[in-house]
């Protein structure tokens, strides 16, 4: 999965893809970042719990 970083307003933002021809890749900032390492966990039970 591509992974880039980049700017916006000027502030940092990371940048993931399925692949590098994704029209929707998913991008956040430093906050939200922090709060997905504060709940990995509960994010992978969620991602196990209702994956098919």
């Amino acid at each position: 999965m591509p992974v880039e970083m980049d700017n916006y307003n000027g502030n940092p933002v990371i940048i993931l893809k399925r692949d590098e021809n994704d029209a929707y890749p998913f991008r956040f900032g430093v906050r939200k970042a922090q709060l997905i390492v504060e709940h990995i966990d509960d994010i992978k039970k969620f991602v196990k719990d209702n994956s098919k």
